[in-house]
């Protein structure tokens, strides 16, 4: 089998990163000083890294971030009355292990919406599945849904999520049904005005 058989057949067996790389060293000539066992693990390893990173920017997608939010970029300045040490220790995500709640409060204005997402985005950057949602929203489809039938698929979705972030939490009043729609989940963040 020759060089372009095999990277067609890594093709076909949907190993495109692998295909790629060794055309690339075929082509450059960077495959003399290697042994195989060295060249099989780079190949893999670029494979590897390319199904995880396509997986992070998916889990990102499906979140629904409304901004692009990073635990990095958190400022701590005096208005925000925020704690570095406590929101560090937040954002190792111990919590979703512990199956934890999380509610971030503060004045209007402070970034509690940031916050949230700047750990839901942690949380896909460490391969969990998260879904941010406005709460009026959220409760308005999932009402919808009982109506229309799609109730035990809508849940279905909630159910898969490793963190359900609820952002403008506590903003209106819930009713019965609102409070049933919110009980079916244990691992949220909200945020909410005070």
């Amino acid at each position: 089998m020759n060089n372009n058989q095999t990277v067609e057949r890594l093709k076909q067996m949907r190993l495109g990163a692998m295909a790629s790389l060794h055309y690339q060293h075929i082509k450059d000539n960077r495959i003399e000083n290697v042994t195989a066992d060295e060249y099989l693990a780079l190949l893999t390893d670029h494979q590897w890294e390319e199904r995880l990173n396509n997986k992070i920017e998916r889990l990102i997608r499906q979140a629904g971030f409304r901004e692009q939010a990073s635990v990095a970029d958190v400022e701590y300045n005096q208005q925000r009355n925020l704690d570095k040490n406590m929101f560090t220790r937040l954002a190792t995500l111990d919590f979703i292990k512990r199956k934890e709640n999380i509610i971030i409060t503060g004045a209007s204005g402070t970034g509690k919406s940031y916050l949230a997402q700047a750990l839901g985005y942690q949380a896909c950057l460490m391969e969990y599945k998260v879904l941010y949602a406005n709460t009026a929203k959220l409760i308005g489809r999932l009402k919808l849904s009982k109506i229309d039938g799609t109730y035990l698929k809508e849940l279905s979705k909630l159910i898969k999520t490793d963190i359900l972030i609820l952002d403008d939490f506590g903003l209106h009043a819930f009713d019965n049904q609102s409070r049933d729609c919110l009980g079916q989940d244990s691992k949220l963040i909200t945020q909410n005005n005070t």
